[in-house]
């Protein structure tokens, strides 16, 4: 009997240490997962960041947004790490931007998330263009929102046939963030206006001929790119750049096709030279071509509050300095979390398939009922 008992007593130990183990394993992967969100990695030359949400569309979390800005101002000190490469897990995307679900999620249960949020995201982006070190982005896949905050700052950014830019934020009662008022009055024309009141898509070389992309490289060679750069003994700038021009170069897919927006650029500069989103409207039904009428469609999908703030953001952010820029939008985005429009955006988007159109709701107001921001 005693030696029975023994067995049952060691067979219980056992079945509590391995339960105990599997625990252990359970929490320790969750907590691998939880800091693997995002991969930083000293490879050769270079600091790499992975953006590894893959699932998600490697949409950035607030705790992403922390660790990248600690790792990219230790690098920026680091005498042996010459340059910074960004890249997304995955084929699909580079950032799809942030997790807009969870930021609706917080507006009742976790203000302090939002306030954070949205200035580290915004100290981020900041610091990205502050960078003293070279920093790469390259943005395969789709690049929207987020996605745009921790690319288009840097000195260099590398678009693919598989690239996919967009601003899509006024879909979702929300304004292009992240610096967009500072970048987009900066493109060529009116593009920028266009863009960021539309959300119009752009893909592939199209990315790089907007001005978005400074380099378009061939998907197929994007990998050999990476690793010549990580090959590289103390690069200067110059050696950085050349090694891109010589990519470039060398990628010849969609090379002879014109800008999609080409031949509507004269219209868009016209169209999108006013003061008022109202007279947008105006101009868009006065042309009456097929172009125009599909964007006032787009148009009259977006939140009415977030086009009026999204054209002032714009045309104040023109003559403004980056960080002057960010301020204004973090200031704006606080508002915009306390309003109705996001929150009923995010439902919407949620409810809809893509492409994400702003179902109004009661709360929405129309131009109408707007009146100017001052």
């Amino acid at each position: 009997m005693g030696l029975q008992r023994l067995c049952r007593l060691m067979s219980r130990f056992n079945s509590y240490k391995r339960t105990n183990i599997i625990l252990q394993h359970l929490k320790m992967s969750n907590h691998t997962d939880a800091a693997a969100e995002v991969l930083l990695e000293r490879k050769g030359c270079a600091g790499v960041i992975t953006l590894n949400r893959p699932r998600f569309l490697n949409t950035l979390t607030l705790g992403m947004i922390r660790q990248i800005y600690a790792q990219l101002k230790k690098w920026e000190q680091d005498p042996k790490t010459f340059l910074i490469i960004i890249k997304g897990a995955g084929e699909k995307a580079f950032c799809a931007g942030g997790d807009i679900r969870a930021l609706s999620e917080a507006r009742n249960t976790n203000q302090k998330m939002l306030q954070d949020l949205f200035r580290e995201e915004y100290i981020l982006n900041n610091a990205i263009d502050s960078c003293q070190k070279p920093y790469i982005a390259l943005i395969h896949g789709i690049t929207m929102g987020g996605g745009v905050g921790v690319s288009v700052h840097g000195q260099f950014r590398v678009a693919t046939e598989k690239s996919v830019f967009a601003m899509p934020e006024t879909a979702i009662g929300l304004f292009p963030d992240v610096g967009g008022g500072y970048f987009l009055p900066r493109l060529q024309g009116k593009l920028g206006y266009f863009l960021a009141l539309t959300g119009f898509r752009l893909k592939g070389r199209d990315v790089y001929t907007a001005g978005i992309a400074t380099h378009f490289v061939d998907f197929e060679k994007l990998g050999m790119l990476e690793e010549d750069l990580l090959a590289l003994k103390s690069p200067s700038k110059e050696n950085i750049a050349d090694v891109l021009e010589t990519y470039h170069a060398k990628s010849k897919t969609d090379q002879d096709k014109p800008f999609i927006l080409e031949e509507h650029m004269d219209k868009i500069n016209s169209w999108f030279s006013t003061n008022t989103v109202e007279q947008i409207v105006d101009n868009l039904q006065q042309d009456g071509s097929s172009f125009a009428l599909e964007q006032l469609k787009v148009i009259k999908k977006m939140s009415p509050t977030s086009l009026k703030i999204t054209l002032r953001q714009l045309m104040e952010g023109s003559s403004k300095t980056l960080p002057e820029v960010l301020i204004m939008e973090y200031r704006l985005s606080q508002a915009c979390m306390k309003g109705h429009d996001f929150h009923e955006g995010v439902r919407a988007a949620h409810q809809a398939p893509l492409p994400m159109g702003f179902s109004r709701q009661e709360h929405c107001s129309s131009l109408e009922d707007l009146t100017s921001f001052k």
